[in-house]
């Protein structure tokens, strides 16, 4: 099993690793940042367990390569080596957060992603670079040559998914801005049509309050002969026209057509 990080009154490498005794002075309570020690012929990499964003502190894992060219720990799984067990749990956080982004249709959902997603990024880019230091120290290894690339491929992964995030939530902010800029752009249209039937109407509405309205006409007569049956008549007349007049004020405002700018060739 892969050695992690330990109680501060315990050590953090095994006691029964025989690695230079420098390894162990330089080490403190905590892992500390993902970094190469080598003296006297042996490599010790300190890596990082894949980071969750709620946490402050990082996990550590501890990989020793004596002179010999043995490596400790062993893989759990007969025939693989420790450090791709370290790279398969990065594949398998990042293939949780692919499928989120997936599955994602707001803002909100995009930008939890993205929180998750960061701390993940300069862990797997800095895993790159400490296996790529490691590959220096030891350039006949080809394991650490294999798991240099496989790290490679583990950062530009998680870098690739990162942008996308990014670019969804540009998306989905750029959708809501123009949603907003299209209802306040009916809305104004709105207001201007009825600012236009008011000022129509206006002149007539004062003379008609100075003066009044109680003129005789035909309507009288028939609304004495028919009865409220002509009252209802004009009040559904009435509620017909207002909701003509609703659906003129109402009606989408004409979109202005982008011409795309020509390229110069």
């Amino acid at each position: 099993m892969t050695p992690k990080q330990t109680p501060q009154n315990r050590p953090l490498l095994p006691p029964g690793w025989k690695v230079p005794q420098n390894f162990r002075d330089r080490l403190g309570h905590t892992p500390g940042r993902q970094r190469v020690m080598e003296a006297e012929g042996h490599i010790l990499i300190v890596l990082h367990e894949p980071p969750d964003s709620d946490d402050d502190t990082r996990v550590g894992r501890f990989y020793w390569r004596d002179p010999d060219g043995k490596w400790m720990p062993k893989a759990l799984k007969h025939g693989d080596h420790a450090l791709g067990e370290l790279l398969a749990e990065y594949e398998r956080v990042i293939d949780l957060l692919d499928d989120r982004e997936q599955r994602s249709d707001s803002a909100e959902e995009y930008f939890a992603i993205l929180r998750d997603l960061n701390p993940l990024v300069r862990a797997a880019n800095n895993l790159h670079n400490t296996l790529q230091k490691a590959r220096e120290a030891a350039p006949d290894d080809r394991e650490l040559i294999l798991m240099r690339d496989a790290a490679y491929a583990v950062a530009r992964r998680v870098e690739l998914l990162a942008a996308d995030t990014r670019h969804g939530l540009d998306y989905r902010i750029a959708m809501r801005a123009e949603e907003q800029a299209e209802h306040s752009q009916q809305m104004a249209t709105s207001a201007h049509r009825l600012n236009l039937l008011v000022a129509f109407f206006f002149p007539l509405a004062t003379l008609a309050g100075i003066f009044g309205m109680n003129l005789h006409n035909p309507l009288e007569g028939m609304s004495r002969q028919v009865g409220p049956m002509f009252l209802v008549g004009v009040l559904l007349f009435g509620l017909m026209l207002g909701g003509l007049l609703t659906a003129f004020v109402t009606m989408p405002a004409p979109r202005k057509k982008h011409r795309g700018r020509r390229r110069n060739r």
